[in-house]
């Protein structure tokens, strides 16, 4: 029996690249649709539900994307709201990449260094893979700060984080390379999770930064989102910090998308937001 995964995105044009890795991750048929939301899913997920035997349910599965997360979890929420026992298909959630990139970049620097008890700060953190990566650094311990460039914006999206996740997340105004230098004394961790060919720091701004351990960049487009690093950073040490670009991480980030597109065919009750996304990418990293 083909494995046929669903794509579900709530921007018009369901997202290639999420294609592509359905089918790497072990779908027969990836099948998209665009423009979805909690009003218009309903009749989708019942031709999901009712078409196959019990036995047979685990061969079917849904996967939710976009480039909105807010939008994405509310339509995450939706598609799970029409599941009843006996009738449900397992259903992963990754609007923008978040949950899986997100995962990888906090997993390699757990695998770097302690994170627990640490002081961290996400730059540019209010979209996507930004509050997901908040998420994860919260909930391994450590004292998260999240840099928006006007702070009713970083407000709303910790406010979300804590409804959805229960984690306290301090928002931060930035407008400038100086706000977010001095966004990061003191801290120990490091996230840039800002919009691509857009400089966050410079590497004056980190470079003799003496109680700086950690540091990630999302971003692979020059110029980089920390100055001074590599997207090719691999666990590198640069001026006494361990730092993680985005190739580096995104290798895990492939992998782990894949692995968990692979889970949803295991059975038919896999449900894949960002706390089991992120406890696989774990043991994989």
């Amino acid at each position: 029996m083909k494995k046929l995964l669903f794509q579900f995105d709530t921007d018009p044009n369901p997202a290639v690249f999420d294609t592509v890795v359905g089918y790497d991750g072990g779908a027969d048929h990836v099948i998209g649709y665009g423009g979805i939301t909690p009003d218009n899913v309903k009749a989708l997920v019942e031709g999901a539900i009712f078409t196959r035997a019990p036995k047979d349910k685990k061969n079917t599965a849904i996967f939710v994307g976009g480039s909105d997360m807010a939008k994405g979890q509310t339509l995450f929420n939706a598609v799970q709201s029409h599941f009843f026992p006996g009738f449900q298909v397992s259903v992963m959630l990754d609007s923008n990449g978040s949950n899986t990139t997100a995962a990888a970049a906090v997993a390699k620097l757990g695998s770097s260094g302690v994170l627990s008890g640490k002081k961290a700060v996400v730059l540019a953190g209010t979209g996507p893979v930004g509050q997901r990566a908040a998420v994860m650094l919260a909930q391994e311990g450590a004292e998260v700060s999240l840099t928006g460039r006007h702070l009713v914006k970083a407000e709303q999206a910790c406010k979300l984080m804590h409804e959805r996740f229960g984690v306290n997340i301090t928002p931060m105004e930035t407008v400038d390379h100086l706000a977010r230098a001095e966004a990061i004394q003191g801290a120990h961790i490091v996230l840039a999770a800002g919009a691509a060919g857009i400089e966050l720091l410079r590497e004056e701004h980190w470079r003799d930064n003496p109680t700086l351990e950690l540091m990630a960049d999302a971003n692979a487009t020059p110029p980089l989102g920390i100055g001074g690093t590599d997207m090719m950073d691999k666990g590198i040490n640069r001026h006494g910090k361990i730092v993680w670009g985005a190739i580096g991480f995104g290798a895990l980030k492939l992998a782990l998308h894949r692995a968990c597109i692979a889970k949803l065919f295991e059975d038919n009750k896999q449900v894949f937001d960002a706390e089991k996304i992120y406890a696989l990418a774990k043991t994989m990293a």
